[in-house]
């Protein structure tokens, strides 16, 4: 334990939750598919995780692999677990509680929202938002490129490690309340489906076939990453902050437009960004304070 609270937060919590994954997979191993392709994933990545954990001093003499070790391999991390939920969740927690959103949403609104949009629907603002909701996968790589190229270790350090929390807090999130989402759940309700005028579709083809169904919808993974990404930026590039603003908006209300998720989702988004701050500045202040006293 000892030796585990000297690492790097962010190495730290990709190996803590990797071996928590393996565990569960062990734990309910005759309810999972091929468990025996989940439990070689895990247990590679976290002997990558490790190897470059031992060799972090030399691989940061070395700009390339520096790059690789700390930017392009939690990158991975996060895109392979998440790719490896498609065959977890179910497994773990088989009852989907899109009902319960549902009718959360309805309670609010009178209405279904998704529907409700259909309003406002228009191939351009489609196509917009589309795009919108996929910085997603963009927002948070440019900002830890940013702080790294700009030799801002500390900071660069410190947001890996919170954006991790916030992916794999989503995760466990997903494991606990799985839910499809109203693109699969309501569709019967929707009047017209959603047409852009030159990208919504390619796009959307593109996320389907790179997401499949990971009943990833509570808590809104997208939201709590998009604020998680600006909350850093105002703290540490303002510049950045400035200009991803208007993409993180539109982000956001992308999420229910686009149909991916109920409003109750993205209220869960951003309980799931506030817990992330609030759980990852506690650690790293006490991982700071007791490293600075040790040394």
């Amino acid at each position: 334990m000892d030796k585990l609270l000297r690492l790097r937060p962010a190495d730290a919590l990709t190996m803590g939750f990797l071996l928590c994954l393996a565990a569960l997979s062990l734990v309910f191993h005759n309810r999972i598919q091929e468990v025996q392709t989940l439990l070689i994933t895990y247990c590679t990545l976290f002997l990558i995780q490790l190897f470059l954990t031992k060799h972090e001093a030399a691989l940061k003499r070395r700009r390339g692999m520096d790059l690789a070790g700390s930017v392009l391999f939690p990158v991975v991390c996060v895109l392979v677990v998440f790719d490896s939920l498609g065959s977890l969740v179910h497994a773990l927690n088989p009852k989907d509680i899109d009902p319960l959103l549902i009718r959360l949403d309805y309670l609010i609104f009178g209405g279904f929202p998704t529907v409700m949009l259909e309003s406002v629907q228009r191939p351009l603002l489609t196509d917009l938002l589309q795009a919108a909701y996929s910085t997603y996968y963009i927002l948070p790589i440019s900002l830890g490129l940013l702080l790294k190229l700009q030799r801002k270790d500390d900071e660069f350090d410190r947001t890996v490690f919170l954006l991790l929390l916030c992916f794999y807090l989503s995760y466990v999130g997903y494991m606990l309340f799985p839910a499809l989402g109203p693109r699969y759940t309501m569709h019967h309700l929707q009047s017209s489906d959603l047409e852009g005028l030159y990208i919504a579709e390619p796009i959307q083809r593109f996320l389907n076939n790179l997401e499949g169904i990971k009943r990833d919808a509570f808590p809104s993974g997208h939201t709590g990453v998009a604020l998680v990404v600006s909350g850093l930026a105002c703290r540490f590039h303002r510049g950045f902050f400035f200009v991803s603003l208007p993409a993180v908006t539109m982000l956001i209300f992308a999420t229910v437009y686009c149909r991916y998720h109920y409003v109750v989702d993205v209220i869960g988004g951003v309980i799931l960004a506030v817990t992330t701050f609030f759980i990852g500045d506690k650690y790293y202040g006490y991982w700071e304070a007791r490293n600075s006293t040790d040394h």
